[in-house]
């Protein structure tokens, strides 16, 4: 019998071995979640067990200086993007640890992963790709700072090396981390895309919540397919396995009795920038008030469920995402802000606990708490309709000058086509100057946005644009990410995030003494600005009061003024014009 013993041991520690448990299953109260050497160490043992249906990518270097791993799920061996594609299939593209305080993800996929490939569980028509851990920066800065948080014991920090904010980078891209995300993105091209999180907020019944790219922003053809078939399909799937679904609870007023409301994710968000592609998105948001093994084990349902119904919807998945992509082509007005209407709501089932008001035993002053003692059931009311509130039609083509390099980088990263001017040329172009804009006080993510921007639009414009500046034509499947990027109106447009806010300064001037007798020469030869000042003077009485507003006033209205100041710098054809280009 002792000489079995060591035997039966051995025989144990190999069976783990060979089922490679992650660090959140051998933990003994499942409120451990996996360090990012614990999970770089994971995969490749995966992949030396299953090398012919697993395979790991490196791309770029993060802003922690070590590169982001995608793990590629691939039934049939073939792990070429452009072939996958050739053969038809779809593909899904799962991103974690976006906030590494919110680790469900990385190690639910852990599991799912492994489980997939050692029950011989791969989809035929669907490649699965899987960001192992996106925010490594953040994941490495390892301490329990989500103090309002049900576990796990130890977990990363939101802000990566740069204190930034990932989930509030995709469209400006300040990290190294976004900009290996778009090589990820546009290199395998998904139809479906998923970020796996944790919610804070309310306090209800459901260990999962679940925010869908908003019907009226996503592209009508992929909105109809969600909405009535996947969707649905996903909150069934989910109450049958033990975690009945919610939509993500943001509250109307201050608890969900008031009703909830539809995320809005603009393109600074992941799932904001990937419906600029049609993409199909969604984001989990477990409970972060409910144990650490529930959350991850809702998210791992949830992502087999999705890896199951694609498959069976693969070809209906393409070809919606194709008919998306044409009629892209080919539209010609896209939403730029949106804002909720609050006449229209749908009332749905909620579970919520009775919220109430104590004394707090810090201030005595009242305070919010939620009482799980008396849970309640209730129909509530879910707003869920955003009309736009601005539009702009698109034009022929932007002419975006090549000194603007970033932009130009994110466009290539993005897979935008561009054709370059082969001569300096002059164009007659549609031009907006900037008449008025809201500036926020504080820095938001390192950029002081802009906001309620007002232009001046003026046709026939004669400018001069240089060789090796670029057209972009506006008749790609990209098109939704080409003109909310350029129109400095757009939410998230480059204009918001102050990549043009050098041409928001004044580079020449006057000396006053010197300027007024150039003036006054100017007004003797040009009698109708003189007429025009006249008039302003008597509308104005302040200008007719101060001699320097006059003085700035003819500047202002003669050549002498800069016409590049608050001119924006991209310029629209509006006209099919036949151009020199490279």
């Amino acid at each position: 019998m002792k000489k079995l013993l060591p035997l039966l041991s051995m025989a144990l520690l190999f069976g783990k071995a060979h089922a490679q448990l992650t660090p959140f299953e051998q933990s003994t109260d499942k409120n451990t979640t996996a360090t990012y050497a614990e999970v770089m160490a994971h995969y490749p043992k995966l992949v030396k067990q299953f090398p012919q249906q697993v395979k790991l990518f490196n791309y770029g270097s993060t802003d922690a200086g070590k590169p982001l791993t995608l793990v590629v799920l691939s039934k049939d061996g073939n792990f070429d993007p452009t072939k996958i594609k050739q053969q038809n299939k779809r593909v899904i593209l799962i991103n974690n640890g976006i906030h590494p305080g919110e680790p469900e993800g990385i190690d639910a996929s852990m599991m799912l992963v492994r489980d997939m490939l050692k029950k011989k569980q791969l989809p035929n028509d669907v490649v699965v790709c899987f960001i192992a851990l996106y925010n490594i920066d953040g994941s490495l800065n390892r301490g329990q700072s989500r103090v309002s948080q049900n576990g796990p014991r130890a977990y990363g920090f939101r802000g990566n090396y740069r204190n930034l904010d990932l989930n509030r980078d995709f469209i400006k891209a300040d990290s190294r981390n976004a900009l290996a995300f778009l090589q990820i993105l546009n290199t395998w091209q998904p139809e479906v895309f998923l970020d796996n999180h944790a919610s804070n907020g309310s306090d209800y019944q459901y260990v999962m919540t679940l925010i869908e790219t908003q019907k009226d922003k996503q592209h009508p053809i992929l909105a109809e397919y969600t909405a009535k078939t996947l969707s649905p399909k996903l909150y069934k799937r989910m109450e049958k396995s033990g975690y009945e679904m919610i939509p993500y609870v943001e509250s109307l007023k201050r608890s969900p009795d008031s009703g909830i409301v539809a995320f809005l994710e603009t393109p600074r968000f992941s799932t904001g920038h990937t419906v600029q592609h049609n993409i199909i998105s969604y984001v989990t948001e477990t409970h972060m008030l409910k144990p650490y093994d529930k959350k991850v084990y809702a998210t791992y349902e949830f992502m087999h469920h999705l890896i199951d119904v694609c498959q069976r919807d693969a070809k209906q998945i393409g070809e919606l995402k194709h008919k998306a992509d044409e009629q892209v082509t080919q539209q010609k007005t896209f939403a730029l802000t949106w804002a909720l209407d609050e006449q229209k709501f749908n009332n749905i089932t909620f579970k919520g606990y009775e919220a109430g008001y104590k004394n707090s035993d810090i201030s005595g002053l009242p305070r919010l708490y939620y009482d799980r003692a008396k849970p309640w059931t209730k129909t509530i009311k879910y707003y869920n309709t955003y009309k736009a509130t601005l539009t702009a039609d698109k034009p022929v083509a932007y002419v975006v000058p090549q000194a603007w390099g970033k932009i130009i980088d994110l466009f290539k990263l993005n897979k935008v086509a561009m054709k370059r001017l082969k001569h300096d040329t002059t164009l007659n172009v549609q031009t907006y100057y900037i008449t008025d804009y809201k500036t926020v006080p504080r820095p938001y993510e390192g950029h002081y946005l802009h906001s309620g921007v007002q232009l001046n639009v003026v046709n026939n414009n004669k400018i001069k644009f240089y060789e090796g500046d670029y057209v972009v034509y506006t008749n790609q499947p990209i098109n939704r990410y080409i003109v909310e990027t350029l129109e400095p109106q757009a939410v998230d447009s480059f204009f918001a995030w102050n990549f043009f806010d050098s041409m928001l300064s004044q580079k020449e001037h006057y000396s006053d003494y010197v300027f007024e007798d150039i003036a006054a020469q100017y007004l003797k030869a040009h009698p109708e600005l003189q007429q025009k000042l006249d008039k302003e003077k008597e509308r104005n009485p302040q200008l007719a009061k101060s001699a320097g507003a006059q003085l700035e006033f003819v500047y202002k209205n003669s050549p002498f003024y800069e016409n590049t100041y608050l001119r924006y710098p991209v310029a629209r054809l509006l006209t099919d014009t036949k151009l020199d280009l490279q």
